[in-house]
C-alpha cells in the first residue's frame, strides 16, 4: 500500500512534470547516489541503505513541512532525471532551492527549466522572501547554474553543517 499527497502541487513546464517523489523514483535515485555524479551532495559512503533513508527524507520532508524537492520527469519518456525544488531540513539556517540531474539528462537546460519553476513556485505559494542554494565550491556545473539564474554569492549568509559550501541568493521574481 502506498499513501498519497493529495494536496501536493504538480508542475508543469515546457518539456517536464515536477511531482512529489514516489515509490518508483527511488531506483533513479538509488542509481544516482551510487554515482561519481553525486559526490557533491552525499558522504564518501553512500550505500543503498543510506539511499533509502535519503530518499524517505525527501518524502517526509514533504509530510512534515509541506514542500520538499520535486521529481522531475522528462514529459516525452516518462523517465525521472532528478530532483529539484524547496528545501528546509532542520538545521538549515535558511530556505534552499536545491538541484541534481541523473546522468544523462545533463546538458540539456532541464535544470534550470526546473529550478525556475520550483523557485517560482515556492516565492509565490510558499510566500518565501527569500531563498539560497548551498553549492559545493568544486561543483562548477552547480555554480554556473546558479549564476543563470540570477543568484549572486552571499559570503554573509550561514552555512548548513561544516562542510565549507557557497551560499547563492535568489532575486525575487519581481526583480527578473
Amino acid at each position: 500500500m502506498s499513501l498519497r499527497l493529495v494536496d501536493a502541487p504538480q508542475l508543469d513546464t515546457a518539456r517536464l512534470t515536477l511531482r512529489v517523489p514516489q515509490i518508483a523514483d527511488f531506483e533513479p535515485f538509488a542509481a544516482f547516489a551510487a554515482s561519481e555524479r553525486s559526490r557533491f551532495v552525499r558522504p564518501a559512503d553512500y550505500d543503498r541503505a543510506k539511499a533509502w533513508r535519503g530518499f524517505g527524507h525527501m518524502v517526509g520532508h514533504w509530510l512534515l513541512r509541506g514542500f520538499g524537492l520535486f521529481a522531475v520527469v522528462e514529459r516525452a519518456s516518462g523517465r525521472t532525471i532528478g530532483m529539484v525544488g524547496p528545501w528546509f531540513p532542520e538545521g538549515w539556517p535558511e530556505h534552499e532551492i536545491g538541484w541534481t540531474l541523473y546522468d544523462g539528462a545533463e546538458g540539456k537546460g532541464y535544470a534550470f527549466e526546473a529550478a525556475k519553476a520550483a523557485r517560482a513556485w515556492a516565492f509565490a505559494a510558499l510566500g518565501w522572501p527569500t531563498a539560497v542554494s548551498y553549492i559545493d565550491p568544486a561543483n562548477h556545473r552547480s555554480i554556473a547554474l546558479a549564476e543563470r539564474l540570477g543568484a549572486q554569492r552571499d559570503p554573509a549568509a550561514g552555512h548548513p553543517g561544516e562542510t565549507p559550501v557557497l551560499v547563492f541568493r535568489h532575486p525575487r521574481p519581481e526583480v527578473l
